[in-house]
């Protein structure tokens, strides 16, 4: 059974800093890539960042770059996005996703075959 489980969330002020983790189980982890994704009530979900697992070769939007940077353990299945410099625009639910047979890490929903529930971030000002 195909799992992920988002972690780190919370609130923090403009300018903190978060780690948000995924916890990948039920898929072959290290042939796939890891999105993160943000949505709020006023925008659709955008594409934040994305690895590819095995070759470690990640994606950002511009909108973070230079900010937000991917990892990975692939002992423990898990991806993490640390976000540095948080800004208000930051805010809103952060959700990871899985593809199956990645090799570029793509931003596009669509791409990605499983989603976890969640996790809110809010930067204050």
């Amino acid at each position: 059974q195909v799992q992920l489980v988002e972690s780190g969330g919370g609130s923090v002020p403009v300018g903190g800093s978060l780690r948000l983790s995924c916890a990948a189980a039920g898929f072959r982890f290290r042939e796939s890539c890891i999105g993160w994704f943000r949505q709020t009530p006023e925008k659709e979900r955008e594409g934040v960042a994305a690895i590819t697992v095995g070759q470690g070769r990640t994606s950002y939007a511009s909108s973070v770059a230079g900010r937000f940077s991917l990892s990975t353990d692939n002992v423990m299945n898990q991806v993490y996005l640390q976000m540095n410099n948080l800004k208000p625009e930051d805010t809103g639910m952060y959700f990871c996703a899985a593809a199956k047979g990645c090799w570029r890490a793509f931003l596009a929903q669509s791409v990605y075959d499983y989603w976890g529930q969640g996790t809110q971030v809010t930067v204050s000002s």
